[in-house]
């Protein structure tokens, strides 16, 4: 955890002289607790209820390991590489597409979603892929906060405090699975046949329509 905040003070520190492009004046009135607390609820929104692609992305690290602390280190390999696109994002040093970002986050959700169903074990590239892909949706996340808004005078906090509410989410999200199906059910011999290949492949199926659909209408 705390090479987790290092990495992201190193980030703003190194983005702070850059000037920020997304500001909501109304959002200037707050002040810095006000914005922490905003922004954290925001970024837990963002994932619960309202990331429904991040939640399946989240629940495709989850299926192949039942292993509570390793499912957690991969989560926060995600959140640390969403940190640091969503950060260059919003500081305008990237701008990344949106018709290319928004496919490319449904992309991950198959790739995920196909290798559970053909590997029974986490293979030691699924931390490269769970940063990739984490990098690839913290471009995601930029497009959702760019259109709120962030006070200038508070932008590192709101940033910092966004992504906190993301892994709060994400964490909320691992706990209700560990608790529903890890726990009770990870030590059943058909764990794997009844639970984790039919949720993969209803979420390969449900990322793939996703894939097709903002290919051909995401503007």
């Amino acid at each position: 955890m705390k090479k987790y905040i290092a990495l992201i003070v190193l980030l703003v520190l190194f983005t702070a002289p850059i000037q920020a492009h997304v500001i909501n004046y109304e959002l200037e009135r707050m002040s810095g607790d006000q914005v922490f607390w905003k922004y954290t609820l925001i970024g837990f929104q963002h994932i619960l209820p309202e990331g429904f692609d991040h939640i399946l992305f989240i629940t495709c690290v989850f299926l192949l390991n039942t292993n509570i602390k390793q499912i957690i280190a991969q989560a926060s390999m995600f959140t640390v590489a969403h940190t640091i696109t969503l950060g260059l994002a919003m500081y305008g040093v990237i701008n990344p597409p949106r018709n290319i970002i928004e496919p490319l986050i449904a992309i991950s959700i198959v790739f995920l979603a196909i290798e559970n169903i053909y590997f029974k074990q986490v293979k030691p590239w699924r931390l490269v892929m769970v940063f990739l892909f984490g990098m690839v949706h913290g471009m995601g996340f930029a497009g959702a906060l760019s259109q709120l808004g962030m006070p200038q005078y508070a932008f590192a906090t709101a940033l910092i405090s966004f992504n906190v509410g993301v892994e709060l989410g994400q964490l909320t999200i691992i706990l209700l699975l560990y608790f529903l199906l890890s726990k009770p059910f990870s030590q059943k011999i058909w764990y794997r046949r009844g639970i984790v290949i039919p949720m993969s492949f209803v979420i390969a199926l449900v990322a793939t329509w996703w894939t097709v659909e903002r290919i051909w209408f995401v503007v």
